[in-house]
C-alpha cells in the first residue's frame, strides 16, 4: 500500500523514516514469531528484556557512551527533566547555574527556581534570543553544582556550535532537539538528556545519560520516581516503562546504525540546512532573523514581507503534502524542522514550493 508523499516539518512529534515505521508495522501483531504484539507484551518478558538492552547497547555504540555512565530510558519526556536534574545534583542550599537563550532553557530555569538556586550565568534575553551569549560574559558561580544549558533551541532556531567550557564545572545538557544528529563526547558531560520525539523515536520517553558518581546524591523526601538512583537499579524498569515508544527508539537507533551513524546523520542535516538556509538568503521575501554563526541545523524559522500571506502559505504547502510549517505560538512566523527521519527530497520539495510562491506572492 503507497501513500502521496508528506513531508512532516512540525517540531514534534516529528517525522519518522519510512524504513522503520514499515518495520514496526511489519511487526505490529507478531514480534519475531512470539504471536504477541509489543505493545502487549510483559516489559519483565525475556522477550522485552532483549529489546531494552539491544537499544542500549546500540545507543551506547552510536555515541560511545563510556562505561562509567548509566542510560536511563524513561517517562514524561525532557520537560520532566527540569525537576529531576535539580532534584538529583542539587541540595536546597546549593547553587547551579544556567544559560538562558530562550523558551526551553527558560523553562528549565523556572522549574530549578522552585527547587534550589539558581544562578544565570548568561543569557541573549536582551538581544531577543537571536543570538548565543559570548563566552566571555558568562559569569559562573564558583561553587555551582552544576551548569545547564539547551544545544538546540528549537523554537528559536539556535544551536551551540561547539561544547561550551565550564572550568571543570559538572555541565548538564538538555540535548533533545539535535541528539543523534552530531557526533558527542559524553565525556564532557555529568548528565545528558532529550526527549525522543524528534530524532530518534515517539513522544512520551527520553533516554537520560548519567555520569554514575552523580547517582544516588538525590535530596531526602523526594517521590522515588524522581530518583536516578531507583531507575539505575531497576535498569530503567522501576515501573513500568513505555515500551511501545522503547520499542521504536530502538528501531531508530538500528536504523541509524544501518545508515552510518551519527557521522550519516550529521552530513545529511548540514545538506538539507544549508539547502533550505541557501533558499532563504538568496531571496528578498523569506528571512531569518538569527545569527548565522549559531543558526540551528534542526529548526528553521523564517518569516514573510507580510505576515497576513502565512495563512495562504501553510494552506498552500499542505496541498502539495509540506504539512505542520507553522511556527511556535510564542513567536509566530514559519518554522521547518529537519530532524533525523526527513529526507533531502522533502527539503527539495519544500525549497522548490517556496520559489513559487514568492514567484506569485512576491
Amino acid at each position: 500500500m503507497s501513500r502521496t508523499p508528506v513531508y512532516n516539518f512540525g517540531a514534534g512529534p516529528a517525522m519518522l523514516p519510512r524504513a522503520v515505521m514499515e518495520q514496526a508495522r511489519a511487526e505490529f501483531l507478531d514480534w519475531h514469531g512470539t504471536g504477541m504484539s509489543v505493545v502487549e507484551m510483559s516489559h519483565r518478558s525475556r522477550h522485552f528484556v532483549a529489546i531494552a538492552e539491544q537499544s542500549e547497547a546500540d545507543l551506547r555504540g552510536l555515541l560511545a557512551i563510556p562505561d562509567n555512565y548509566r542510560v536511563l530510558f524513561l517517562q514524561g519526556g525532557a520537560s520532566t527533566q527540569f525537576a529531576m536534574v535539580p532534584l538529583n545534583l542539587l541540595a536546597e542550599d546549593d547553587t547551579a547555574d544556567y544559560v538562558n537563550t530562550g523558551y526551553w532553557s527558560g523553562k528549565a530555569i523556572k522549574e530549578a527556581k522552585r527547587l534550589g538556586r539558581v544562578h544565570v550565568a548568561a543569557s541573549s534575553e536582551a538581544e531577543n534570543f537571536l543570538t548565543l551569549p559570548k563566552d566571555k560574559d558568562w559569569q559562573l558561580s564558583e561553587d555551582a553544582k552544576y551548569v545547564y544549558y539547551t544545544s538546540n533551541e528549537t523554537i528559536g532556531g539556535l544551536e551551540f556550535p561547539s561544547v561550551p567550557e565550564t572550568g571543570g564545572l559538572p555541565l548538564v545538557c538538555d540535548m533533545t532537539s539535535n541528539f543523534l544528529t552530531r557526533p558527542v563526547d559524553v565525556s564532557r558531560y555529568a548528565v545528558i538528556f532529550a526527549g525522543a520525539q524528534k530524532n530518534f523515536g515517539p513522544s512520551g520517553i527520553a533516554a537520560v545519560i548519567v555520569r554514575e558518581d552523580l547517582i544516588g546524591r538525590a535530596r531526602p523526601g523526594i517521590p522515588s520516581l524522581y530518583d536516578y538512583a531507583v531507575h539505575a537499579e531497576a535498569n530503567s524498569m522501576s515501573n513500568t516503562p513505555p515500551t511501545f515508544s522503547w520499542y521504536l527508539c530502538g528501531l531508530m537507533f538500528r536504523w541509524i546504525v544501518g545508515e552510518g551513524g551519527v557521522d550519516a546523520m550529521q552530513a545529511r542535516s548540514l545538506e538539507r540546512s544549508r539547502a533550505l538556509y541557501a533558499a532563504i538568503d538568496a531571496s528578498d521575501f523569506y528571512q531569518n532573523p538569527v545569527d548565522p554563526r549559531f543558526r540551528s541545523r534542526l529548526n528553521i524559522p523564517f518569516t514573510l514581507p507580510d505576515p497576513a500571506l502565512e495563512k495562504t502559505f501553510l494552506e498552500e504547502a499542505g496541498e502539495v503534502g509540506l504539512v505542520t510549517l507553522e511556527g511556535h505560538r510564542s513567536v509566530g512566523g514559519l518554522r521547518a524542522s529537519l530532524y533525523n527521519g526527513m529526507t533531502m527530497e522533502g527539503v527539495r520539495a519544500l525549497v522548490d514550493f517556496m520559489r513559487e510562491f514568492e514567484r506569485r506572492h512576491g
